[in-house]
């Protein structure tokens, strides 16, 4: 039985545990930054994203979406978005990706890649 103590650290993205069926990852936003742009989506999974600690707001698919401590938002599979960070103190997310999306060093799979 695999687990991982998360720590949001620092700045960026982490693949923190995976299997065959689905993974989840850390992701920490600066103030001002974001990941992902207009055309950011993920062609072959699902992305469940629960926020630890932070504001935000995210834009599915020209939607804006308030994100604060406690949201969790479904990004469909090929819905394009974005996550920014509109706090002022580091936004970090934990999310999930039905089936995996990315590689354990972080590079995102191609649609239906296992």
């Amino acid at each position: 039985m695999p687990t991982k103590h998360l720590r949001f650290a620092s700045a960026g993205f982490r693949v923190a545990l995976a299997n065959a069926r689905g993974q989840a990852a850390e992701m920490v936003i600066t103030p001002g930054d974001a990941e992902g742009d207009a055309n950011n989506r993920h062609r072959g999974a699902d992305q469940w994203l629960y926020v630890v600690s932070g504001t935000g707001r995210a834009i599915v698919d020209s939607r804006p979406v308030a994100l604060r401590r406690g949201s969790l938002l479904l990004i469909e599979r090929g819905q394009r978005h974005e996550v920014r960070n509109t706090g002022r103190s580091l936004l970090k997310t934990l999310n999930f990706y039905v089936p995996p999306a990315y590689t354990k060093d972080g590079n995102e799979k191609g649609p239906g890649r296992r």
